[in-house]
C-alpha cells in the first residue's frame, strides 16, 4: 500500500508520495486543519488496535503525557490494505540530550505506567511469549555479528559472547516458569520515544503488551540510547541507571522475585532485543555512533554488576 493511498483514506491528499520521517517504518508527518499530525502503523488486527487504543486512553485520563487518536471525520485507527494505521498528534518539544534531570523524569515516566498497570491483562493486549531461542540461532546471529563487525575497529571476543549467549538460552524455561510480575506496558520506552514538553511524552504506545515488568525495565536500560542522535553514543553509565531507578522507584516497588531475576532478565532481553538488532541490521554497523554504543552493551550483558535494581 502506498503512502499516497493511506493518507487518502485518512482524508489527506498529497500529490508526491510522501517520504517516512523513520527509516524502518512509515510514518508520515502531514498537516491536518489546525496541526500537524502523524500517519503511521499501529497493532494488526483493527481489533488488536482498538484495545491498544483504549489502554492508552485510559493511561492519558490517568495524566500520563501519551498520545492517542487525533479525532477525525473518519474511523481512526483503521485498516488499510494488509495494515492498521493510526493518526496521532505531533507533539512538539525537544527530544532527550542526556541531561540528569531528563533520566530522572523519564525514569518517573516509566514508573506511572507501570503502577496503573492491573494485576490481570484487562486489555487482552498481546502476551510476551519469547522464550524459544535455541542453540542454532545463536551461533548464527553471533557469526552474522562477526561479519558485520569485521570493516571497523570494532573489539569483540566472539568466543566469550557466544558462551555467554548460549547461557542466556539455557536460562529460558527458568524465566518463563518463575512467576514473574507482568504489566500492561508501551513496551518500547526508549529516548527516541519520547518528547520533552518540557516533561516528557510518549510518543510511540504501538508495542503495548503485556510483559514481565522486569523485561520492559531491562529494555529500557539497554536501549533507551539506541537510534537518536541527541542521545549520548552509550548506553546509560552506572550512575545514569541509577537515576533513571531514583525516578522509576518513586511509584515502584519492586518484587524481591524481580531483584533476583534481574540479571537473568537483562541477559534474556539481550538475546531478544540486541542480539537481532547487532546480527541482523547491518546498516547500523556504518554508524559509528551505534558501534559505540554496541561495545557498551556487549560490556554489561558480559558483566552487569554494576547496574542492580538496588541502592
Amino acid at each position: 500500500m502506498s503512502g499516497m493511498n493511506v493518507l487518502k483514506q485518512f482524508g489527506f491528499h498529497t500529490e508526491e508520495e510522501p517520504v517516512s520521517i523513520y527509516p524502518f517504518s512509515p510514518v508520515y508527518r502531514v498537516r491536518g486543519v489546525e496541526k500537524e499530525l502523524i500517519v503511521k502503523k499501529t497493532q494488526h488486527p483493527i481489533e488488536q488496535a482498538l484495545r491498544l487504543m483504549k489502554y492508552t486512553a485510559t493511561l492519558k485520563e490517568n495524566g500520563i503525557n501519551i498520545v492517542t487518536p487525533t479525532k477525525l471525520t473518519m474511523a481512526n485507527p483503521q485498516t488499510i490494505g494488509d495494515h492498521t494505521y493510526v493518526v496521532y498528534p505531533f507533539i512538539e518539544g525537544l527530544t532527550y540530550s542526556g541531561k540528569e534531570k531528563e533520566i530522572i523524569e523519564a525514569g518517573e515516566l516509566l514508573g506511572k505506567i507501570h503502577a496503573l498497570s492491573h494485576t490481570e491483562n484487562i486489555f487482552e493486549l498481546e502476551e510476551y511469549n519469547v522464550f524459544d531461542f535455541n542453540v542454532e540461532e545463536v551461533t548464527e546471529s553471533v557469526k552474522k555479528i562477526e561479519v558485520n563487525a569485521s570493516p571497523y575497529p570494532f573489539k569483540i571476543d566472539n568466543g566469550r559472547l557466544k558462551e555467554k549467549l548460549l547461557q542466556f538460552v539455557a536460562q529460558q524455561e527458568e524465566l518463563q516458569n518463575c512467576g514473574l510480575t507482568y504489566i500492561t506496558t508501551p513496551h518500547d520506552f526508549k529516548a527516541n520515544n519520547l518528547i520533552y514538553t518540557p516533561k516528557p511524552y510518549l510518543i510511540d504506545p504501538d508495542n503495548a503488551a503485556w510483559i514481565p515488568r522486569i523485561f520492559d525495565l531491562a529494555l529500557a536500560l539497554l536501549l533507551f540510547h539506541n537510534e537518536l542522535t541527541t542521545a549520548p553514543d552509550t548506553p546509560f553509565t552506572p550512575e545514569e541507571w541509577r537515576l533513571f531507578l531514583q525516578g522509576y522507584k518513586k511509584s515502584v516497588k519492586l518484587t524481591d522475585m524481580e531483584i533476583v531475576y534481574w540479571k537473568k532478565a537483562v541477559e534474556h532481553v539481550f538475546l531478544d532485543e540486541v542480539m537481532w538488532l547487532m546480527a541482523d541490521v547491518e546498516e547500523d554497523w556504518a554508524n559509528p555512533s551505534q558501534r559505540i554504543l554496541f561495545e557498551g552493551l556487549i560490556e554489561i550483558v558480559l558483566d552487569s554488576s554494576s547496574y542492580c535494581l538496588e541502592d
